[in-house]
């Protein structure tokens, strides 16, 4: 009934509590299904969701609320996608404003639960939670440099490369070449 996808990410933001790796999953699976729809998605409402948190608990207030008032308009106009992907969509509404308006005023971060009111999924993921051997609920590991700074110590020389073979493909194609 759900995508796999989305409950990985629904595992990862919280069990590990793992945003950069929410963002990878649903990115992924956005891209696979609807990458033509980048501004009216709820997958990439989702993903900024998770962005913006990642960017909260690192510090990164600015980029934070930049990111959540973007996810959360996203989040406003999609009422029926966010029911048929069981979330209440009331009391995400009210926590996602309640965190921008925390952001705002430089309140540091501390963990959030996204309201599953379909029972079903909550059970599969809780289920998927403890196989991979997270604690549901738990709160995020703020001593934990690889989570919290994650992106900063990750490989990035495959996307570097890509970039770079990409900015040499436009100039190939430019007619002044």
């Amino acid at each position: 009934m759900y995508p796999d996808a989305y409950i990985d990410f629904l595992v990862h933001f919280h069990g590990s509590r793992d945003y950069f790796e929410c963002h990878e999953i649903l990115e992924e699976y956005w891209k696979q299904t609807e990458e033509n729809e980048r501004k009216k998605s709820v997958w990439v409402g989702l993903i900024q969701i998770s962005v913006a948190l990642y960017h909260q608990r690192s510090g990164n207030m600015k980029g934070a609320y930049r990111i959540l008032s973007k996810g959360l308009g996203i989040i406003e106009k999609k009422k029926e996608a966010i029911v048929k992907l069981g979330l209440d969509y009331e009391q995400l509404l009210i926590l996602l404003r309640k965190r921008l308006a925390e952001i705002n005023e430089c309140i540091s971060y501390y963990s959030i639960n996204l309201p599953i009111h379909d029972q079903k999924l909550l059970e599969t993921a809780v289920s998927r939670c403890h196989l991979l051997g997270y604690t549901w609920n738990e709160k995020s590991d703020l001593s934990n440099t690889s989570l919290v700074k994650k992106h900063t110590l990750r490989d990035r020389s495959n996307v570097i490369q890509e970039r770079e073979e990409q900015l040499q493909l436009r100039k190939s194609k430019r007619p002044d070449s």
